[in-house]
């Protein structure tokens, strides 16, 4: 086994393991279907396989003409960094781009380990990657939360052996996968209280939650919080979060079924927007007053209406844009009139080294095992299907957390 971890891994050597994985291609391939071998968190992740595209034949077209992809070479950005657009980005984003493919995985290398995933969960962020909102260079794995048990440990990890059941959360990209490689470090351990559907359900998720009610704005016994897409999976955690915190909820949602799960969430006031206007309902609600904080992921369909929520000094937190981001909001002079606060927390910045991480996670962990944190585990996909996953998180028939599960196991 130790051989392997200085170098990448021979692509003809029979004793690399194959596993499936979901990869977004875009419509350009490689021109030679040479698996790319999946590292992290090297710089060169997800780089092409070859530095010679064609256009993909069938029902996409390209944006552009293939004779101008033939010297298009793998971008080097690391995942985290957005790759600068190049011929590689073209406008065909939708979810058919998830193609089912074979590739190698190699062997951990000094303080990583390989995890065989169980569940992976899915997130409106994967779809910002495939859509080109975030950039990624192409082809690459999305997904940034799995859990699954240990399969490989490599050289200098003492804090994993292999068959613990781990999870990981954001960095690095890549897992719909069946297996995929990660920093030691950035893997939590799962209490055995908690599944893997529970746990790849509200990895993410949970730890978003906290940070949006406990650190970047900490919601206090009194306060009055507006929750846009009440039932969506970070939102109905923060519903839940937010109302055990002794604050009173108003959550908007897109249907009547999805107000009904809001409710159970504990809104206390749930606004199906799509038949009333939000604020003039959220000006009822308060008598006037407007509310403290807004929690909004849904971007520019909402936001000036947000910010007409906020009583004075009020805060408004963006934490993504499923409604688009083009253009972007925000005025600076909008704010004025209310000396509002505006805030756009991500998690990373909330989890720098691993005691901010686990801690975020024990967090979570303990509100679930508290009950105070129903986790709504409502769509289960086999990993193969991820397309379909999208398209449905897109079409707004998902409520809860999605998660999809490796085609190997049973569902």
């Amino acid at each position: 086994m130790h051989h392997h971890h200085h170098g990448q891994t021979d692509p003809q050597a029979a004793s690399s393991p194959r596993i499936r994985v979901a990869r977004c291609r875009c419509d350009v391939i490689t021109s030679n279907n040479r698996p790319c071998l999946l590292r992290a968190p090297s710089p060169r992740v997800l780089q092409l396989a070859h530095s010679r595209l064609r256009a993909r034949s069938g029902s996409f077209t390209t944006a552009a003409s293939p004779d101008r992809l033939t010297d298009a070479t793998a971008s080097d950005s690391t995942l985290c960094t957005p790759a600068r657009p190049t011929a590689q980005h073209h406008n065909v984003f939708t979810p058919q781009v998830l193609s089912w493919e074979e590739v190698e995985i190699g062997e951990p290398n000094e303080g990583e380990i390989r995890i065989k995933n169980k569940a992976i969960g899915v997130n409106y962020v994967d779809i910002y990657y495939r859509t080109g909102l975030h950039r990624a260079p192409l082809p690459f794995i999305p997904g940034k939360e799995a859990v699954g048990v240990v399969s490989a440990v490599g050289p200098g990890v003492t804090s994993f052996k292999v068959g613990d059941v781990v999870g990981y959360a954001d960095n690095p990209m890549g897992s719909y996968a069946e297996e995929q490689i990660i920093p030691a470090s950035v893997a939590i351990p799962i209490p055995p209280a908690i599944d893997y559907k529970t746990a790849a359900s509200v990895l993410l998720k949970g730890m978003t939650a906290y940070v949006l009610v406990r650190q970047a704005f900490k919601v206090q016994r009194g306060h009055t919080v507006l929750v846009h897409a009440a039932a969506g999976g970070v939102g109905s955690l923060l519903c839940q979060w937010a109302n055990a915190l002794g604050a009173t909820v108003i959550g908007t949602v897109s249907t009547e079924e999805k107000a009904a799960q809001a409710t159970q969430d504990g809104c206390q006031h749930v606004i199906v927007y799509t038949k009333e206007d939000f604020v003039t309902r959220v000006a009822e609600i308060t008598s006037g007053e407007g509310v403290h904080v807004v929690y909004d992921a849904v971007g520019k369909d909402t936001f000036q209406g947000s910010l007409a929520c906020l009583m004075p000094r009020g805060c408004m937190i963006s934490y993504g844009q499923s409604s688009g981001s083009r253009p972007d909001p925000v005025r600076l002079s909008d704010l004025a009139p209310k000396s509002l606060i505006l805030g756009r927390p991500g998690l990373m910045h909330y989890t720098t080294n691993r005691d901010e991480l686990l801690q975020a996670a024990s967090e979570v962990f303990d509100g679930i095992t508290a009950g105070v944190l129903q986790v709504h585990a409502n769509h289960v996909y086999l990993l193969s299907e991820a397309a379909r996953a999208h398209k449905d998180l897109e079409a707004r028939r998902t409520s809860g957390s999605i998660v999809l599960v490796p085609d190997s196991q049973s569902l």
